[in-house]
């Protein structure tokens, strides 16, 4: 793995060699060991962090169910979802998801849980943080400062907890990064800059939202590719991007689903849905739903997207430094335009947003670092004054660092300690438990539950009737094909597993509001908003007209 500087000019094309010369492999392998040593050294950190007590913590989340129980329906052959396809995201995310998981799945079908499969994400980050350190190496960073990035990415308490979870962001964020890192090759390659087009293309039929971040690419492939075939690079990236994602609509086309009708869903109604959804408040509005996910985001951890902001900032103001301390514009013009779309009061902005920022940040406030490296080397000057300015800046810099890590490392391990050590899914493997036990539901073929999606799959492996005896609690009130199995409503239903996402969501759920009410807890997990109480519907109000 080697490194290549921007420069100010477009480097000459070389002419290729009559034949390779024959220690060339050997020689690159030998100058690549420093990366291969320290890249390989902080995966290996990364992993045992992430990965140890993957599946106790966080708690388990609704969204994460949902996209397994759509990966695990398409494995099955059901379909694209285990309920009607209605194009709330692309379908892209969860294909991918049933590939990885589908191994562990075919060995042991009880394995194909929202929690054991946790484990699936590791591959997931482990790839996210190679191509993070190839592409800082790419953008000039020294094996130091792409070492940190990485660290930064990998170890923080943000990404320890958030990359663990099933979502569809960390599949996207390894597509995106996969992309600047094609878009930022050496050799220039007109079908590299193809390639970063496609992965684009990936990445955003994993997760739309991944839309933001492609000026950024464009900025990276045109700085990054060679001014005689620049048109050719970008025209070919956007061509191969906008072909792919044209995919999508095309698949509707075909389903007769792309505009709405009778009787059946519509991408058209899906994107409409996604763009009205309530929006989330102003970000720095205290009683905001979105200052409520920059305040968990900032339990974890500060200095990466606080950090990682304010030199994104920088480097953006001051890319017109020397080539030689050129900052990486591309990912610091990404934390900028993720931000940006953060800060609209009208948007909508889940907690897990954050994701497709972590890269950026982590790489941003590496490239700072880097950048101040090189002024305080002052290789611009070798006069004793220089000099003198160079030791009084340098002392400097180091205090501030050495302080940054009196404050930064303790509150680290405190929150990834956390993270490492807490149980968090005890009531839900417990709440499992007591709906597998025969002694307690005889004939799970017969029995309807209303779940949420956490749960949704161990209840279908445990034998209730996937879709209509293990009911995804939104479906009962949201999905005429499921109402119509409930034509007496509530009534209908002989278990409530009341989550606290069951508890929170009911509001606004008429049946399954009524169903809460209407039934008793005949057993608790837990304690306090976490808790999971097994209700059993009152036979007496059940049998009442």
């Amino acid at each position: 793995m080697t490194s290549t500087i921007p420069t100010a000019q477009p480097l000459p094309e070389a002419a290729p060699p009559a034949s390779p010369a024959p220690s060339a492999g050997p020689s690159r392998l030998r100058h690549s060991r420093p990366d291969l040593l320290l890249c390989g050294g902080l995966l290996t950190a990364i992993l045992l962090v992430q990965g140890w007590n993957i599946t106790g913590f966080p708690a388990l989340s609704d969204d994460e169910g949902t996209y397994l129980a759509q990966a695990w329906s398409v494995q099955e052959g059901r379909g694209l979802a285990h309920y009607t396809y209605w194009y709330d995201h692309p379908p892209l995310g969860w294909l991918q998801m049933a590939l990885v998981t589908w191994l562990p799945a075919a060995v042991s079908p009880g394995l194909m849980a929202v929690a054991p499969m946790r484990c699936a994400m590791l591959l997931v980050s482990a790839a996210s943080a190679v191509l993070l350190y190839v592409l800082a190496r790419r953008l000039g960073l020294r094996p130091w400062a792409a070492g940190l990035a990485m660290g930064l990415f990998g170890l923080s308490p943000l990404s320890v907890v958030l990359q663990r979870e099933i979502f569809l962001d960390n599949i996207a964020v390894m597509w995106v990064l996969l992309a600047f890192c094609l878009a930022a090759s050496p050799r220039r390659h007109l079908w590299h800059h193809f390639g970063a087009g496609l992965a684009a293309a990936v990445a955003v039929l994993t997760k739309e939202t991944m839309l933001v971040v492609l000026p950024a690419l464009l900025v990276t492939m045109w700085q990054h590719s060679h001014r005689a075939t620049r048109k050719f690079a970008v025209t070919g990236a956007v061509t191969a991007c906008g072909l792919t994602g044209l995919t999508y609509p095309l698949f509707a086309l075909l389903n007769h689903e792309l505009v709405p009708g009778p009787g059946h869903v519509s991408l058209w109604d899906g994107i409409t849905y996604q763009m009205s959804r309530p929006g989330s408040g102003f970000l720095l509005d205290e009683g905001s739903g979105a200052h409520a996910a920059l305040r968990s985001w900032l339990y974890y951890d500060r200095v990466l997207p606080l950090g990682g902001l304010a030199a994104a900032v920088l480097l953006v103001a001051a890319w017109r430094w020397s080539a030689a301390a050129r900052p990486p514009a591309g990912p610091a013009l990404a934390v900028l335009l993720l931000t940006a779309m953060a800060l609209r009061p009208s948007g909508y902005l889940p907690a897990m947003y954050v994701i497709q920022a972590l890269p950026f940040l982590a790489l941003a406030l590496a490239g700072s670092v880097h950048a101040l490296s090189h002024v305080v080397r002052g290789e611009e000057g070798s006069g004793g004054r220089t000099r003198r300015r160079r030791v009084v800046v340098g002392s400097g810099v180091t205090a501030a660092v050495a302080l940054a890590g009196v404050l930064v490392v303790p509150h680290w391990y405190d929150a990834n300690r956390t993270a490492l050590t807490t149980d968090a899914n005890a009531p839900y493997r417990a709440a499992h438990a007591w709906m597998s036990d025969r002694t307690h539901v005889p004939d799970p073929a017969r029995t309807r539950v209303l779940t949420d999606d956490a749960l949704w799959l161990d209840l279908v492996h445990a034998g209730y009737r996937p879709g209509t005896g293990a009911i995804w609690f939104y479906k009962a009130d949201l999905d005429p094909a499921v109402a119509r199995t409930l034509p007496r409503g509530w009534r209908d239903v002989d278990y409530v597993v009341a989550s606290p996402t069951v508890r929170r969501d009911a509001a606004t759920l008429p049946l399954v509001r009524a169903a809460l009410e209407h039934s008793r807890a005949v057993v608790s997990f837990g304690e306090g908003e976490d808790r999971v109480e097994i209700r059993r519907i009152d036979r007496r109000d059940r049998d009442t007209p």
